[in-house]
């Protein structure tokens, strides 16, 4: 019985007790990597690449973010695969999906410039797409804590975006004559200071008889551009009024933050045009708003 129990303890001791002559025993090796596991993470990341499709709608979806957040040999899989793809992984997380952006030398980089070539051949066209963009960004998140709340929506619509740039331009022109630089540069010249006159000469809404909006006209420029982003899953469209009313997502407000620091963007939400106090968000008003043409029944936007 003694003899037993002696065997039984020898057998259960720590390393430290066995016999000086006993090999350690080796750790047990990690799993082993499986195809299975490449490929569940391929589609996670094939998810991710589809920006409309929210987890709460796909089952398989919602099962990978779920293997993702509690199998960190499995998150860094993924990021692998998304890395290997020249993606940025952003977020990871049942409001956004896994929220990835493009490289600047990934294949599925959108360029700015190859979109605005897309849309027209004019150079002044094409910074006026870029300046749509910018003011669309800049309106929707007003302010640093917009971009840190992540239950914050924000709300804009074609009308109110275009009557933001043109105050935005009169602050400009307002801005050059206090410093006597009230020159007139070519309509290509880059940038907010040189480049607001190429806006604020161009039409609202066309020349059409009815009002229409035509495609070269600016609200038509800004509807192109939420059309654009509604397609990517950055924007929602809710209706009609004013040009088209839309609400953001998480997706957008992820790559907004990415884009916040840039130059451009803290130029335009320096002119004051955009409120930072209230978070209401609509336009200040003009110093006399008989002197600037708005559009008509802009419909500016109001954030929850």
């Amino acid at each position: 019985m003694s003899d037993h129990r002696a065997e039984h303890a020898d057998a259960w001791s720590e390393p430290a007790d066995r016999p000086a002559h006993e090999p350690d025993r080796p750790a047990p090796a990690p799993a082993a990597v499986t195809p299975a596991d490449t490929a569940d993470a391929a589609r996670l990341v094939a998810f991710g690449l589809q920006p409309k499709l929210l987890p709460a709608r796909d089952a398989e979806y919602a099962e990978l973010l779920r293997r993702y957040r509690d199998d960190p040999a499995f998150a860094r899989l993924a990021d692998a695969v998304a890395t290997g793809l020249g993606l940025i992984v952003l977020e990871v997380s049942p409001r956004a999906g896994m929220a990835v952006t493009a490289g600047e030398d990934s294949v599925f980089a959108v360029r700015m410039g190859d979109y605005a070539r897309r849309a027209s051949s004019d150079s002044a066209d094409r910074f006026l797409h870029g300046l749509a963009h910018l003011a669309v960004a800049a309106m929707a998140f007003p302010r640093p804590e917009d971009l840190a709340d992540d239950a914050y929506i924000g709300r804009i619509t074609v009308n109110g975006v275009d009557a933001f740039v043109r105050q935005a331009c009169d602050r400009l022109e307002q801005r050059a004559e206090e410093l006597g630089d009230n020159t007139d540069p070519a309509s290509d010249t880059p940038g907010l200071e040189a480049g607001w006159r190429v806006y604020a000469r161009r039409s609202a809404t066309g020349a059409t008889k009815d009002a229409r909006r035509l495609a070269g006209s600016t609200t038509g420029i800004i509807g192109k551009a939420a059309a654009f982003l509604t397609d990517s899953g950055f924007l929602q469209r809710t209706g009609d009024d004013a040009g088209g009313t839309y609400r953001t997502t998480a997706r957008y407000q992820l790559q907004v933050r990415d884009m916040a620091g840039t130059a451009a963007m803290a130029g335009l939400l320096d002119l004051g045009v955009v409120p930072v106090t209230d978070g209401s968000a609509t336009l200040l008003p003009p110093p006399d708003p008989d002197d600037l043409e708005l559009v008509a029944d802009a419909g500016l936007p109001f954030h929850g």
